[in-house]
């Protein structure tokens, strides 16, 4: 009899460690970035992940009530990540577009910003309409709408295929043209202000005339429920204030 009712205990106590593990993994997002994007995503001396970005996906798990849990992998690899449901979601300054659509379902757009051209604090080079960049050496990251764009643009101007160095973390590209390997790093312009910056390198060109599409945030094709709820937060934080409040806070203009 003893062992009959030690074989329930062990079941019972089975189950609600079960039951425990499956409640706090339903309350955690996982999120995934590339944390070389600042003032959006990047990591700082503590080994936290900061930003824009990180401050608004932080409070949206607030406001869901789910712990966010932040993973950090190259640019290029997020949509497949998010395909795979090797996280819940995406936020990456990333910009919305026709073909990326096919593959994810995106929130509400919650920002848009222009782009900028990138180059060595002593350069020389003279841009004022993105076209100028045709013919120079271009650093682009992987997997984003700019490097499409230099791609559809610039190589019918002649620029060789070999004249686009692509790069999975952006900061990688900013220390080529900080050090004469590139001529110029195509990416946003809050970024490029940032790199600028931190690089002691300058802006050629800042333009709206590129890549014109809100960034939002990624979720898995048909995650209606994340995605509903991801939405009613955000509208919750433009209403209320939130998104601007956190937009000074980073200098994003």
């Amino acid at each position: 009899m003893k062992r009959f009712s030690l074989f329930f205990v062990v079941i019972l106590a089975m189950a609600l460690v079960l039951a425990a593990c499956a409640g706090s993994s339903s309350k955690n997002l996982v999120v995934g970035t590339s944390a070389d994007y600042p003032p959006y995503e990047s990591v700082d001396e503590q080994g936290n992940y900061v930003g824009f970005d990180m401050d608004l996906i932080r409070e949206i798990g607030t406001r869901i009530g789910q712990q966010v849990e932040i993973k950090d992998m190259p640019f290029d690899s997020l949509i497949a990540a998010v395909q795979e449901g090797k996280v819940d979601a995406v936020i990456a300054a990333m910009q919305k577009s026709a073909a990326r659509q096919e593959k994810v379902d995106f929130s509400d757009g919650y920002h848009t910003q222009v782009d900028a051209f990138l180059v060595n604090g002593d350069s020389t080079i003279s841009m004022t309409k993105p076209q100028d960049a045709a013919g120079l050496k271009i650093g682009v990251q992987t997997g984003t709408l700019q490097e499409q764009w230099a791609v559809d643009n610039l190589v019918p101007l002649g620029t060789q295929e070999d004249q686009i160095f692509r790069y999975e973390r952006v900061d990688q590209g900013a220390l080529d043209v900080k050090n004469g390997r590139i001529d110029v790093l195509f990416i946003n312009a809050d970024p490029a202000a940032a790199l600028a910056e931190k690089e002691g390198l300058k802006v050629a060109l800042v333009t709206g005339d590129t890549v014109d599409a809100p960034q939002a945030i990624a979720v898995q094709k048909g995650n209606t429920e994340l995605l509903n709820k991801i939405n009613d937060a955000l509208a919750a934080m433009q209403q209320d204030g939130t998104v601007d409040q956190l937009l000074q806070k980073w200098n994003i203009p």
